[in-house]
């Protein structure tokens, strides 16, 4: 004859102590989620906050085989001087031009052109970079 099983196996159902340090984990892991998130942005806001002064090239012009006129728009804080570099290749991507630019105007936002001498005819202009006047990069 068969016996008859009284209750329930031991350890199939209810809380184990497994499942007691897997909710710890998922705890531990949302904890660190959230402050490693808080790091990320902390970091993108303060290198977005922290720029000074920054540029757009809004257009340029190939004016002969060895200069370009560059339309640049300029954003920086009232009374501080930027400069901006900026750098021209030909057609094989070869650097032909590079040249910084000092804006020293007391304005938040200035339109300038700007000339850019060349060694051989430019096909591209590019915007390196700009920082306040005196810093280094």
């Amino acid at each position: 004859m068969s016996s008859v099983r009284e209750g329930l196996p031991e350890g199939r159902y209810g809380r184990s102590a497994d499942a007691s340090a897997d909710r710890k984990l998922k705890i531990v892991g949302s904890v660190l989620g959230v402050a490693l998130l808080g790091v990320v942005g902390w970091i993108g806001w303060d290198y977005v906050a922290g720029q000074s002064v920054s540029a757009e090239v809004i257009k340029y012009e190939v004016v002969s085989d060895s200069e370009v006129q560059v339309h640049l728009e300029i954003r920086k804080e009232a009374g501080v001087a930027g400069v901006c570099t900026l750098s021209s290749q030909d057609e094989e991507h070869a650097e032909v031009g590079r040249a910084d630019f000092t804006f020293d105007r007391p304005e938040k936002r200035l339109d300038e052109m700007v000339s850019l001498k060349t060694t051989k005819r430019a096909t591209m202009i590019e915007l390196v970079g700009c920082q306040p006047a005196g810093s280094a990069r």
